[in-house]
């Protein structure tokens, strides 16, 4: 385990210690890598709400299978996979964008966290220990301002996540997923007084950009709900 992580957080480390020596202060590094990081994993983000999107609107036709091969396994398995296939889904497609964000979500905790395990680069083994706005040194824990700023953050960002899911057409997130939007927010508050500051302004911005991506992937999916609709409506007039 410790050497997979290290395979990620190594060359994050590598590209932490370019974007110092270009910019020199570790706090605006910490923000342009988190930008880079955001702006690499957007398509992913994007994939999965398309896969989510396409999940919805199988939906009337997955449940018309399973009730009428429902009795047999088999053949509902096959049924399903014809389905996907016609419809070139796949199931796994959902989970995979998720897969790959986790590791560099894990690898730029453990980076940021304790980044003189990671650094080798005497300059910015200094960098760590500066000031940044308020903050006297980014190697020690903000008490109070940056661990409440991202624990908004995150309490926005999930609210926009849970509309998006609200509006594919899925059920309602379940009470447990109500619960943590409000439950994780304080959980992040409580972890960011306890780590570095410079990991605190990580999770803010990630949070802060993630509320932009969210908006924009919440008005593509409308936008395309709403040629849906009219598509059905064209069908439907062109019948009569």
């Amino acid at each position: 385990m410790t050497k997979l992580l290290n395979l990620i957080v190594l060359p994050m480390g590598k590209i932490l210690s370019f974007l110092y020596s270009f910019i020199g202060n570790y706090g605006v590094t910490l923000i342009l890598l988190t930008l880079i990081v955001k702006l690499v994993t957007f398509p992913l983000y994007k994939s999965q709400m398309l896969n989510t999107l396409k999940m919805a609107e199988l939906q009337p036709k997955m449940k018309d299978i399973q009730a009428r091969f429902g009795h047999d396994k088999a053949l509902l398995g096959a049924k399903m996979q014809e389905l996907y296939k016609e419809e070139k889904y796949n199931p796994a497609g959902g989970c995979l964008p998720m897969l790959i964000q986790m590791p560099i979500i894990f690898g730029l905790f453990s980076l940021l966290r304790d980044p003189l395990s990671y650094i080798s680069d005497q300059q910015l083994i200094f960098a760590v220990h500066e000031p940044f706005l308020w903050i006297a040194d980014l190697s020690h824990p903000d008490k109070w301002i940056l661990p409440i700023l991202a624990g908004v953050a995150t309490f926005i960002s999930f609210s926009l996540s849970q509309q998006a899911q609200m509006g594919t057409g899925q059920a309602n997130p379940a009470s447990g997923m109500k619960v943590m939007k409000y439950i994780f927010p304080v959980a992040i508050v409580l972890i960011g007084r306890s780590f570095p500051a410079g990991l605190a302004i990580y999770w803010f911005f990630g949070q802060f950009i993630q509320i932009f991506i969210s908006i924009h992937l919440n008005s593509v999916r409308k936008k395309m709900n709403q040629q849906k609709e009219k598509s059905k409506r064209m069908k439907k007039a062109a019948v009569n």
